[in-house]
């Protein structure tokens, strides 16, 4: 059972005028027929975007190769502001430099190694000294251990010196080589 629902009566006042019919107009034979205005023209779905690998960034000359590794040996004076972000510059030095300049990359790489282990390692070394001898002082144990704990405190600031020495020599174009670092870095750095 469905209700039907009355129709309006038209008002006679209001006319609503008749649209004409529009005929389609003709297209020549030799072109191709255009959509009617308001649809969407038929598409082809898009082809996937290739990937197109970046070109590989140019080698660095011999002068910025200089340059660069210089202030990456440099940057241990970083550690003298900040205490411990001289690595991390080395370490940006070697991941910007590392496929255009394999001087550049050996240099950086022994830079951070050498300032993990002498600047970071010695330094926290260092503190542990002095606040054992410290402790120990009460007793005349400590006492003795003073002079351990300042030679140990000489160490970062020897590794700071060594840090400059490797960047004059860098800047020269020196293939400097880090005591106890060098060799290990440059067996990691061939192997990778």
């Amino acid at each position: 059972m469905t209700e039907e629902k009355p129709v309006p009566e038209k008002d006679p006042e209001v006319s609503i005028p008749e649209t004409p019919e529009i005929e389609p107009e003709e297209t020549p034979p030799d072109s191709q027929p255009t959509p009617p205005t308001g649809s969407a023209p038929e598409a082809h779905p898009p082809s996937p975007p290739q990937y197109v690998s970046p070109p590989p960034p140019p080698p660095l000359s011999p002068s910025d190769e200089r340059t660069w590794a210089m202030l990456a040996h440099l940057s241990t004076l970083v550690n003298l502001v900040t205490g411990f972000l001289g690595p991390v510059v080395a370490l940006i030095i070697y991941l910007a430099f590392k496929d255009r300049s394999k001087y550049v990359a050996y240099q950086s790489m022994q830079s951070f190694v050498f300032q993990l282990i002498f600047w970071i390692g010695a330094g926290i070394l260092a503190i542990l000294a002095w606040i054992i001898s410290g402790l120990l002082a009460v007793i005349l144990v400590g006492c003795l251990l003073m002079p351990l704990a300042l030679l140990i405190s000489l160490i970062p600031i020897a590794a700071l010196v060594y840090g400059v020495v490797a960047a004059v020599q860098c800047n020269q174009g020196e293939d400097f080589k880090y005591w106890l670092v060098g060799d290990w870095v440059r067996g990691t750095l061939t192997n990778a």
